[in-house]
């Protein structure tokens, strides 16, 4: 892992800062593994967890301590509450072992998990109870490195120059400390040096000291996201917005890849991106960084999140809306424009008709005709949707006329008018739906003249339909030439037939029984094709 990210880091110092494409495309891959990376750390925690038990049983105080340790490492840039509760095992253990250096060690770590979670009184008063002068060299570095990190921590918090630039001395002065400790050759002294110079705002410094560390250093996973991170800050401060997405990028692929919550990288990243006008991609890490914060549990994170979030997703919906805009204006244009092109289709295919004078018209006229067929055939759907219309529109209208004589029959009873019961008695309702029929059958089958045909091909010569004299279609024949309309509702097509849902289902079942084609037959009758 550290080989990859050592070669993206050479991929960033020779790549061309206007192209940030491919950088953000190994993000989004990264993203898409992302269960995968937190899978792998739940593995590791399971197998840690398994340690605890077997120490349990024996009452193994030390040992536990260091377990409860390595869970504590695994969760402490991961989840809060996690992270937390096993640090304070680790403090039991180690004040049942009375051995108050593992005590202060666990202080120390519960400081730092403290100040992840935006508790920085909290993380400061847990740091002042240790006595830094009992510790031995590298765990005095890591008291004067976490606190003076929450004291910076505390002033990127309150952004309050009445209290901040207090809060920014105090965290050079542990800074400084924990420097002396350490030989220069070493990460944790690039580390807190580089820290220092950004803290100073010596921009130039700063990115002259991460640079250094990292090119000159094996940075472990997560050194090389702070480090990387801290870049990308430093050429946002600078105004250099690509090299400033570079390195955030590079910082928060190795935050997935670790399956770091507790992150700034992400949110940061997103930041710029917006500034560059990159609105759907700084919308979607936004969010993201938000759902790593609320993992975590990271108070602070959530508030620094929340104030950027509304606007990018302003931004974004603005840009949407203005696409949506666009697109209503260009298919407004299109249509008018489409139908400027009919109206002149028309008047060119009735020129070329009356001037019919050469071959070279007839040939000009004919590719118009081509032309004209393609829009005729695709206005079919058209057809079909008025013959729809025309059935449902008719079949209603016969119902309305057989309430309404059926309600006059009444009145006429209750010997209201004789001479409206016997005009309505002579009206009659069968004869008009058998013309309502074959007024159906003459429009559909010139439509679609070889329908009888084309469906009797779908069945053995024993089984085929053969229409009675007098008659265009018959009950099977309507069925499936209102199927073939699109009316494929069998309560609509009961109701135009006068018959029950149930005999239309019987109808289709025993008639798909016949079939060659059972299991496409449906598809069979779609494709019989109009004129």
């Amino acid at each position: 892992m550290l080989r990859f990210y050592f070669i993206l880091f050479l991929f960033t110092l020779t790549a061309t800062a206007k192209n940030i494409n491919p950088v953000l495309d190994s993000l989004d891959r990264s993203l898409q593994k992302k269960d995968i990376y937190i899978k792998q750390k739940y593995v590791r925690i399971k197998e840690l967890n398994r340690n605890i038990h077997k120490y349990t049983l024996s009452n193994d105080n030390r040992n536990l301590y260091y377990d409860y340790m390595n869970l504590f490492e695994e969760y402490k840039s991961f989840k809060y509450d996690s992270a937390y509760y096993y640090i304070e095992q680790a403090k039991s253990k180690a004040i049942l072992l009375k051995d108050n250096k593992l005590l202060s060690l666990s202080k120390i770590n519960e400081g730092f998990v403290l100040l992840s979670s935006g508790l920085f009184k909290e993380a400061i008063d847990t740091l002042n109870s240790i006595q830094a002068e009992n510790l031995d060299i590298k765990n005095q570095y890591d008291y004067y490195s976490v606190k003076a990190r929450a004291y910076y921590d505390l002033a990127d918090y309150t952004r309050d120059h009445r209290y901040n630039i207090n809060y920014i001395q105090k965290g050079n002065l542990l800074l400084e400390k924990a420097i002396s400790l350490v030989k220069q050759n070493t990460n944790d002294y690039w580390a807190a040096e580089s820290l220092k110079r950004l803290k100073q705002q010596d921009w130039k410094g700063a990115e002259q000291a991460f640079s250094y560390w990292i090119n000159h250093f094996k940075l472990p996973t997560e050194y090389y996201g702070i480090a990387t991170s801290s870049l990308g800050y430093i050429y946002s401060e600078k105004g250099d917005t690509d090299k400033a997405i570079y390195y955030l990028t590079l910082a928060a692929i190795a935050d997935v890849k670790n399956a770091t919550k507790e992150t700034v990288a992400l949110r940061n990243l997103a930041n710029e991106l917006f500034k560059k006008g990159y609105l759907e991609k700084a919308n979607k890490y936004i969010n993201l960084a938000m759902d790593d914060a609320t993992f975590y549990d990271a108070r602070h994170r959530k508030i620094e999140i929340s104030s950027i979030l509304p606007i990018i997703e302003k931004a974004q919906l603005n840009k949407v809306n203005d696409k949506n805009d666009l697109l209503e204006k260009i298919v407004i244009l299109l249509t008018v424009l489409a139908l400027i092109i009919i109206l002149f289709l028309i008047i060119i295919f009735k020129q070329l008709k009356e001037r019919n004078a050469s071959r070279k018209a007839m040939a000009s006229s004919y590719e118009k005709l081509q032309k004209m067929n393609k829009s005729l055939s695709e206005a079919n759907t058209i057809k079909e949707e008025y013959i729809a219309y025309f059935i449902k529109a008719t079949s209603e209208f016969i119902n309305k006329i057989d309430h309404m004589q059926k309600s006059t029959i009444q009145k006429i009873i209750s010997k209201k008018t004789d001479e409206v019961l016997t005009s309505l008695k002579a009206y009659n309702i069968k004869k008009e739906r058998e013309s309502l029929f074959h007024q159906f059958d003459e429009i559909f089958l010139r439509l679609f003249p070889s329908f009888i045909g084309d469906f009797n091909t779908l069945f053995p010569p024993d089984h085929r339909t053969i229409v009675k004299k007098g008659e265009l279609l018959n009950t099977e024949l309507r069925i499936y030439a209102l199927y073939r309309l699109g009316i494929q509702d069998s309560n609509q097509v009961a109701d135009f037939l006068e018959l029950s849902v149930s005999t239309i289902y019987t109808y289709k079942t025993r008639i798909k029984s016949k079939s060659d084609f059972k299991d496409v037959f449906e598809e069979k009758i779609m494709a019989i094709e109009t004129i």
